[in-house]
């Protein structure tokens, strides 16, 4: 018993904080329950601050900015060995609008009620019936919308670069209707994460990326005083009492050893999201099982859902989570390169990359769907390939455009854009996930397309490309561990016979397919990873207008907050909502 009191004690893999280690990879470690009871307080402490910040992405970096120059004391914790979480793997696009410098420079009318209005329209839907605004928190977009100005003059004032030009639409996803609300991190002098080099000198302040954005945040936290913990993992919450009283600090493991920071004043929950956590991801949507593993952001940072679970064991609420389900913006992307493992099409990760030799291949970028079919775990074909993802409102999406009048939806054109639903139906086997995706093609599109099917542009090793002189050995090559059935090779074979009839009578029978083009006759035949890919998380912890984190009977608990993908209520996708609250929850912390 005295051993077991001892284990109780320091807590470290304790029931609760058990969760953030090992839930992250999607099994448990031990048999305990992944949200029992929450570990006890130690009886000494490793350090003492004001504010301890879990994460330095595009949430942490400004909270503890914002403290640390209002006079609070304050840690950051990184998980990973750099700064910068998927923040710094973005194009740098931040939709900060309600009447900004940028957008009174260009003669842009906007303000903090007309944002609100945009973002809690409930009339706003997608081509496929979904909408973006309806199930936003409205406390939550009220402090957003009331907040803009002051988190972009802040970013300015902080040494963040924009590109000098209007405000605009390129990138936004939910951003709202009535007004250009999109800005640009200018990339600079600063390495790029995906490539290890700085971009072009002619193009460093035309050019967007999320290095632009958090590097001079980076320098700025460090010339602020505030201590960068990187590859310190949280993996508990302390609160005075079993889910009761304040949080008053954070367990944090660093290469076996173990960190207990006391939290003089708040705990700020900046760890990024859920996507990455399997078992997580599944309470909003069953068919995301593990072959789903192409996330983006990753390899260079993870969404594990080690905040979320933390707090949870401590009493926390999820909150909004038709968001995360809602089939609306990019939180399922079809891929945007394929043959390799991460293929969300905007990021794209090139040999030099500091973390390349995760990444492992850059991927093939699809121009033309007309190139290949995409077939299922069986060799078969399921959709029009050149069928698209889900779609997301921005300035002008719907024109004309009456905040909350039924013309606006009346006026959408209907259309499915199904390709992901299908992707993800399976096999008719009784599993939940779809499997793998494979596009098939042949020497031809390789040549139409100019590939260079070969490491390090696709992924051989690890499985995630394959290529033989038949159809039937193509088949017969795809192994690897998401592949749980094998491909049947007549199935291959009979699927693209009757493609190439299609191509000969200009009709796709099956799926309608606009006038098929391209026979795939010519070996070598190629088989590429295709499958859908997650990016981001629209539904976290229960927060209110001072970001601070609630509990099931809708109470505040003290010294808690959060912000960004990890927080619920706010469906937009994108760095404008991290950072406002990031500034937003630093700034009330040190009221705490």
């Amino acid at each position: 018993m005295a051993e077991k009191a001892k284990f109780s004690r320091r807590g470290f893999f304790l029931n609760g904080a058990v969760a953030g280690a090992s839930v992250a990879a999607g099994t448990l470690a031990s048999p305990r329950p992944a949200l029992a009871q929450a570990a006890r307080p130690p009886t000494q402490w490793s350090r003492e601050v004001d504010v301890v910040v879990i994460g330095a992405g595009a949430v942490g970096l400004p909270a503890a900015i914002v403290a640390r120059e209002a006079g609070a004391s304050v840690i950051v914790l990184e998980v990973e060995k750099d700064i910068g979480g998927h923040a710094i793997t973005s194009g740098g696009n931040i939709p900060l609008g309600g009447g900004t410098s940028a957008q009174n420079k260009h003669g842009i009318k906007d303000s903090p009620d007309l944002l609100f209005r945009d973002l809690t329209d409930w009339s706003v839907v997608q081509p496929n019936g979904f909408p973006d605004y309806r199930y936003n928190d409205r406390e939550i977009i009220r402090a957003f919308a009331d907040n803009n100005v002051a988190t972009y003059d802040w970013l300015v004032g902080h040494g963040v670069i924009f590109i000098d030009k209007a405000p605009d639409a390129l990138g936004g996803n939910s951003v709202g209707n009535s007004a250009p609300r999109e800005m640009h991190a200018a990339a600079m002098d600063w390495p790029k994460v995906q490539t290890g080099k700085p971009a072009d000198p002619a193009a460093r302040t035309t050019t967007s990326s999320g290095n632009g954005l958090m590097r001079p945040l980076e320098a700025a936290a460090r010339e602020a005083g505030v201590q960068i913990l990187l590859e310190h993992k949280m993996v508990a919450l302390y609160r005075e009492a079993p889910n009761a009283n304040r949080v008053i600090g954070v367990a944090a493991g660093n290469n076996g050893a173990r960190l207990d920071i006391r939290a003089r004043k708040a705990v700020i929950i900046a760890t990024g999201g859920s996507t990455g956590n399997v078992n997580f991801r599944r309470m909003f949507d069953p068919r995301l099982t593990e072959e789903y593993c192409g996330l983006g952001g990753m390899p260079w940072s993870d969404q594990d859902a080690s905040g979320e679970l933390a707090a949870m064991a401590v009493g926390a609420s999820l909150w909004g989570l038709y968001n995360q389900t809602g089939e609306f913006g990019i939180k399922l992307t079809k891929p945007g390169t394929i043959g390799n493992q991460y293929g969300y099409g905007s990021l794209r990760w090139l040999p030099g990359s500091p973390v390349f030799d995760r990444a492992r291949a850059t991927g093939l970028s699809v121009y033309n769907w007309q190139d290949v079919i995409t077939v299922n775990m069986l060799g078969k074909r399921f959709y029009d390939e050149t069928g698209q993802g889900f779609t997301a409102n921005d300035y002008n999406s719907i024109k004309p455009y009456t905040q909350g009048s039924y013309l606006n939806a009346a006026n959408i054109t209907y259309k499915a854009n199904n390709w992901i639903n299908a992707a993800m139906a399976g096999i008719g086997d009784g599993h939940n996930g779809g499997g793998p995706i494979w596009a098939i093609f042949d020497a031809d599109a390789v040549t139409r397309e100019n590939w260079v099917p070969a490491p390090p542009n696709v992924d051989i090793d690890s499985g995630f490309f394959f290529s033989a002189n038949t159809l039937a050995d193509l088949a017969r090559k795809i192994v690897m561990k998401y592949q749980r059935v094998p491909m049947p090779p007549d199935n291959l074979e009979q699927t693209v016979a009757r493609y190439n009839s299609f191509v000969d009578s200009g009709r796709d029978d099956d799926f309608g397919k606009p006038k098929p083009l391209h026979k795939i006759a010519a070996p070598p035949f190629y088989a590429a990873w295709a499958t859908p890919t997650i990016h981001d998380a629209r539904a976290g912890l229960r927060i209110n207008a001072n970001c601070q984190v609630m509990d099931m009977n809708g109470q505040v608990i003290p010294g808690l907050y959060c912000g960004g993908e990890s927080a619920g209520g706010f469906s937009q996708h994108g760095l404008a909502r991290a950072i406002c609250q990031g500034y937003i929850a630093g700034h009330h912390a040190v009221l705490a």
